[in-house]
């Protein structure tokens, strides 16, 4: 499983941010791991300068093996949580899709 990460103007990319999103990803998504081939990790500050709750935005893009690929959106004021909250909408998002698809099987 691939994770790229990946920040607008507003937000340093820093090697900190870095490792603590994909220990994140690694340890909360490893049981998918055989189904996913790439997590893309989008962060952006919606209001730039300006704070402002759940103005930090966290997309995350799941590529699967012989599936749709899975979209969910954290928001918080912090990026690690908007990260986090991310994160657990995909976990949810991915029990429901692969358990579909061993259904199926």
């Amino acid at each position: 499983m691939k994770i790229q990460i990946n920040t607008d103007k507003n937000i340093q990319g820093t090697e900190k941010l870095e490792a603590y999103a994909t220990e994140k990803i690694n340890k909360s998504l490893t049981r998918f791991s055989d189904n996913i081939t790439r997590i893309e990790v989008h962060l952006s500050d919606q209001n730039a300068d300006k704070s402002g709750k759940d103005d930090i935005q966290c997309k995350l893009e799941a590529r699967l093996k012989k599936l749709q690929p899975i979209t969910v959106i954290g928001r918080n004021s912090a990026k690690e949580k908007a990260l986090n909250d991310a994160v657990n909408k995909m976990k949810a998002a991915l029990d429901t899709a692969v358990g579909k698809q061993r259904e199926k099987s």
